[in-house]
């Protein structure tokens, strides 16, 4: 990143080298859960179970991760920005300090009360036995986790985008590995079951922490342990203003998403069925629009970090317009591939329930478009710019005020057909659109939220 002005196609260019790689980060994740997933269903469907509920304990945890690494994210762009490495190592020591504050009660909790956590999610009792086993073990790696992310957060910032790709590599590797060798007992292993898919996850992020470690001896930022104890308490204070407003933000964003599918969830198998095939899709199209809003974070914050505020306005709307752009390819992509996934399921789906997903993929290139926009507002301009409360706020009354009342409205008062109700999920993106354009050219979300030395003295 330099000061000078980039043109649209460097700009682009510097976007898309940061966003690919993000794209197979994610898309990476995501294989590291499904290769879990497919292990299990060697050990047995308890295990499936049990150990899916789990994770529903496991993905608070993750908010909270992901919530931190945002304010990493952000200010880390900006220091960077300014040329401060000094104070980019104090704030990954913030926030690495953080992470193990929150792993560590989450983890304590796992190990001294895991029946109880599983009784929240399930009354069976062999599932809350099976699940109890597996998530004692699993909270382990939460303390790895916590530590990776931050670092992976904040290498991102500064450009460095390849690295995290080859760690999640290596991690999917260890993970299929030892979850393979303690579920069939290869190498002389023990046939463990549920507690050796937990095993393989704590061994995978502990490979990734080991990595981070050995990486930072040799990187322009390290971690210091200096600093996980010490820090200007002004750069904490700057630290939680904008982590625990985005954490909220995801928080009350995923319950809602949840309450969505409890919604869709009491209207009948078809729909049900139909829109966990929709979901897949919808997922797919999310890594590369999630991919986006990172790369948007990091611009906006490093551009604004060295002061650049009328370049920061060109770019967050060039960038708005490549986001268009992708979502619009993407949604074409979904409209092309429809005839061979409603093939696919032809004979794997009721005739209901392939109607409603030949309906469903259609509402999807819509909603996709408008969750492209928001999140590259949202998650990239107004995070990236310091701005992280106006996302939790808008999120909090248009989902909960309105996006959530007006489908249980269409569903148990007007009692409309599963598809309707549908219709109404997929507006939620589309009735807060106006509040966060209006926001956006207001320009009030950019700030600089560097300090001098002086102040951080």
């Amino acid at each position: 990143m330099t000061d000078k002005v980039l043109s649209t196609k460097q700009l682009y260019k510097w976007t898309l080298t940061l966003a690919i790689p993000l794209m197979v980060q994610n898309l990476i994740s995501t294989l590291v859960g499904t290769a879990d997933t497919i292990m299990l269903g060697y050990v047995g469907q308890t295990a499936m179970a049990a150990s899916s509920l789990a994770n529903q304990y496991t993905f608070v945890i993750f908010c909270i991760f992901f919530g931190l690494a945002t304010g990493t994210s952000v200010m880390v762009a900006q220091y960077w920005g300014k040329k401060d490495g000094n104070t980019v190592e104090k704030i990954i020591g913030i926030s690495t300090r953080y992470s193990l504050i929150a792993a560590a009660v989450f983890t304590s909790i796992s190990i001294l009360f895991p029946r109880a956590v599983m009784k929240i999610f399930s009354s069976d009792l062999e599932t809350i036995e099976t699940g109890a086993q597996y998530l004692r073990i699993v909270s382990v790696s939460f303390i790895f986790m916590g530590i990776a992310q931050t670092y992976f957060s904040a290498l991102r910032s500064i450009g460095k985008v390849i690295f995290p790709s080859v760690v999640f590599v290596v991690s999917l590797c260890v993970n299929v590995f030892f979850n393979a060798s303690f579920i069939f007992g290869f190498f002389g292993l023990p046939k463990l079951g549920v507690i050796g898919v937990a095993l393989g996850t704590v061994f995978a992020r502990f490979s990734e922490v080991l990595l981070c470690v050995i990486y930072s001896f040799r990187c322009e930022i390290k971690f210091r342990l200096k600093y996980f104890f010490s820090t200007p308490v002004i750069l904490a204070r700057d630290f939680i203003k904008i982590s625990f407003p985005a954490m909220g933000n995801d928080l009350i964003w995923s319950l809602a998403t949840s309450v969505f599918a409890s919604i869709m969830g009491h209207m009948g198998n078809d729909i049900i069925a139909a829109n966990a095939v929709a979901i897949m899709v919808v997922n797919i199209g999310a890594i590369a629009m999630r991919a986006f809003a990172n790369a948007t974070t990091v611009v906006v914050g490093q551009t604004l970090g060295s002061n650049q505020i009328e370049a920061t306005k060109e770019y967050s709307k060039k960038l708005l317009i490549l986001t268009i752009i992708v979502g619009v390819i993407g949604s074409l992509i979904i409209v092309a591939i429809r005839p061979l996934i409603l093939s696919f399921y032809a004979d794997k789906l009721t005739s209901t329930a392939l109607s409603y997903l030949s309906m469903m993929m259609l509402m999807t290139t819509y909603r996709m478009i408008g969750e492209g926009i928001n999140t590259c507002l949202i998650c990239g301009c107004f995070r990236g710019g310091g701005d992280s409360r106006y996302g939790f706020i808008m999120d909090t009354i248009m989902m909960w005020g309105v996006a959530i009342p007006v489908m249980a409205f269409a569903a148990y008062v007007l009692k409309l057909s599963p598809i309707w109700v549908y219709f109404a999920m997929t507006l939620d993106e589309l009735e807060k659109m106006p509040f966060i354009f209006i926001h956006f050219f207001k320009y009030k979300w950019m700030k600089n939220i560097t300090r001098d030395q002086t102040e951080l003295a």
